[in-house]
């Protein structure tokens, strides 16, 4: 942004946030979401917050709905993807209109329907050879940045694949973590109310438990951060990191894929399909309530 308007009102959005208890997950999302709605604003000559009117934000929204993928060509943005614009924008009226703008615009209430299960049918998990081939490639990633970058980056990748392909977590779950929910006896994680609040206990393969194991004691406790949960990066990076991974893999069907937390999640309970584990025991692991969501997240309807 050059406009150092919007850049204070964009600092002061994010804090507000914040102080409402938004996870950090969410905070990380609405701040880029923003930050691409005032560049839209000043390439459009909008220059001002106070030259804001609903109908910018009607325009946005549809500009938003014909824009094309920047990460996946040829495709334009997901249902979800618009939606969480939407919201973001709609949070800084809301925001606006508390900070004492009385001329604020009323927030749009703007929503995509979205269609879950097809979502997750054109899903196409990755094979096991791949997901080796994909963590094996992980110390080639990110080999022109300083060492203690490049060292963040790899042990926080590596804590993804055992994390939400060895323990199949939802990205909500795993980005909550801390050191205090690992039972490092028991082999075991703690995931506190997950979807539709429900506490669950996770085991942790022999594999997995290594990687947890070395990442907690050989690298994140030398770490400074301002909290205690296990991936010091929020979101955004981790998903960023994946792209470089993918990215260094010289395999064209890795790289015709898309790699995401939740299609590790997604993987996982393929895998776990395929090497003979009930329906029932994969629910019980992925957090399920229903053996139907099981069944479309194995792609077994």
């Amino acid at each position: 942004m050059k406009t150092s308007h919007y850049v204070k009102i964009h600092e002061q959005y994010i804090r507000w946030l914040d102080i409402l208890g938004f996870s950090q997950a969410t905070i990380a999302g609405f701040n880029l979401n923003v930050k691409d709605f005032f560049e839209y604003l000043e390439n459009n000559s909008i220059l001002s917050i106070r030259n804001l009117t609903q109908k910018h934000i009607l325009i946005y929204f549809e500009y938003l709905q014909t824009r094309p993928n920047r990460l996946y060509k040829g495709t334009g943005l997901s249902a979800t993807h618009l939606n969480h614009n939407f919201d973001a924008v709609n949070k800084l009226c809301q925001f606006l209109h508390q900070a004492g703008w009385e001329g604020a615009p009323v927030p749009v209430n703007k929503r995509l329907k979205i269609n879950y299960e097809e979502q997750i049918r054109k899903i196409e998990p990755f094979t096991q050879d791949e997901i080796r081939e994909l963590y094996g490639a992980i110390d080639k990633t990110f080999e022109n940045l300083p060492f203690d970058i490049r060292e963040r980056r790899h042990e926080q990748l590596k804590l993804v694949f055992a994390l939400f392909y060895g323990c199949g977590l939802r990205m909500s779950e795993g980005m909550k973590l801390t050191v205090k929910d690992i039972n490092f006896d028991r082999r075991t994680l703690f995931v506190h109310q997950g979807k539709y609040y429900k506490d669950r206990i996770v085991p942790m393969g022999e594999g997995v438990f290594r990687i947890v194991e070395s990442y907690v004691y050989n690298f994140r406790k030398r770490q400074l951060a301002k909290h205690n949960r296990l991936f010091i990066n929020a979101p955004v990076m981790l998903r960023r990191s994946l792209d470089e991974l993918k990215n260094v893999c010289n395999n064209p069907e890795i790289q015709e894929k898309r790699l995401t937390l939740h299609i590790l999640r997604h993987t996982i309970a393929t895998h776990l399909l395929q090497n003979g584990v009930g329906i029932e025991n994969i629910a019980k692991f992925l957090g399920h309530g229903s053996l139907t969501s099981t069944q479309i997240y194995t792609h077994f309807i």
